[in-house]
Parts: structure tokens; C-alpha cells; sequence
């Protein structure tokens, strides 16, 4: 569906002992992105300075905004500035509710349980609570069965679509570290690159 949350993925080689331009690239590319309504976050993802391979990972609310980024002029511009030692393999999208709490990729380690705990806590009682009060009366002498569905498919109704996307908006950056923190790892990596590779 065009309302789910999209992880757009695209994997590049990058020659030995450039990775530190690469990464400043890749941080251009995001700072771009994240011009863009619709954006969720992202990040740059490699195994270290010692590594060719490298991701950059966009995470958008929708396809509609993933796509407008795709055929960005600033998105094209950029890519052409991506120098001779960087070549990309590909993309992959993947999209759907498993995306909710997933970090791009295998870059980030997922929330603790504890936080996850709470989101869905939040998520999921604001609608019980309001089925209760405003439905269930005017349908108290219906089966119980019925009473049961009618519950479990409003709920999960307004979690999927009006709740849960709004919290994962809000609460991004409590659940995985912001941009920022990718930035400036990345600028220790260029930092010390010289050094350790002496």
C-alpha cells in the first residue's frame, strides 16, 4: 500500500582508502533526502575502514515520497558527483509494517525490548480505550464474538494507519540514534583513516 513506511537501500564498492569521501557523499545525499517531506531518517552503513562495500539507506513514511527523492534533480546531481572510485550495485526497497521498528539494514542494533514496549503500549491503548467508551455501548447486546472482532478490527485499524506512523515520526529519534550521531562517526573514521593507514 502506498501508506506504509519504505527503506530504500542502495549498496556501493568503494575503493580502499577512500572511504572517508564516500562518507561525506553519503552524508550530502541525506542532508538532500531529508529536505524532502516524507522523509523518516537514514543512515550510512559500512564494516568498516577496512571495507569496500557500503550502504546508504533512506527511510521514507510512503512509496509517493520515495519515489519523488528517486527522480529528484538533486537526488540525480548528486549521484553524478559520487567520484570515479565509488560504483553502485544496485538498490533494494522494501516496505510494509515489518519497517516500523527496523533499523536500516543491519546498521543499528533494534530498540530494547523495554522501549518497544512502551510505543506499542502507547499505540495500541489510546484506541482500546476510545472503542471502549464510544462503540461498545451501542453494541453491548451484540454476540461476544462479534463484540471481540468489531474491537480488534477498529483498533488495529487506527494503529496501522493513523497511530503507529505518527509515533514512529515522533519518537524516531528516541528509538535509533539521529543523523547526527552517523555523522559524526564517520568523521572520526576520516579523521583517524590517515593515521591507520600509516
Amino acid at each position: 500500500m502506498d501508506s506504509e513506511p519504505v527503506t530504500v537501500t542502495a549498496a556501493y564498492r568503494v575503493d580502499l582508502g577512500r572511504e572517508s569521501e564516500f562518507c561525506a557523499w553519503a552524508i550530502e545525499m541525506l542532508n538532500a533526502a531529508a529536505s524532502l517531506p516524507g522523509y523518516l531518517g537514514g543512515g550510512v552503513m559500512g564494516s568498516g575502514s577496512t571495507s569496500s562495500e557500503w550502504h546508504v539507506l533512506y527511510r521514507f513514511e510512503a512509496e509517493g515520497p520515495a519515489r519523488a527523492w528517486d527522480s529528484s534533480l538533486e537526488r540525480a546531481r548528486l549521484a553524478s558527483r559520487a567520484g570515479p572510485f565509488v560504483q553502485e550495485k544496485g538498490t533494494q526497497r522494501t516496505s510494509g509494517l515489518e519497517n516500523w521498528f527496523k533499523g536500516p539494514v543491519r546498521p543499528l542494533p533494534p530498540p530494547p525490548k523495554w522501549k518497544l514496549w512502551l510505543v506499542n503500549l502507547s499505540a495500541v491503548f489510546p484506541p482500546v480505550l476510545i472503542f471502549n467508551v464510544l462503540v461498545i455501548p451501542f453494541i453491548k447486546d451484540a454476540n461476544f464474538l462479534l463484540r471481540t472482532l468489531a474491537l480488534c478490527l477498529g483498533v488495529t485499524a487506527m494503529v496501522t494507519w493513523l497511530v503507529m506512523p505518527r509515533l514512529q515520526r515522533l519518537l524516531k529519534k528516541w528509538l535509533y540514534p539521529p543523523l547526527q550521531s552517523i555523522r559524526g562517526r564517520h568523521r572520526r573514521m576520516a579523521a583517524d583513516g590517515p593515521r591507520a593507514r600509516r
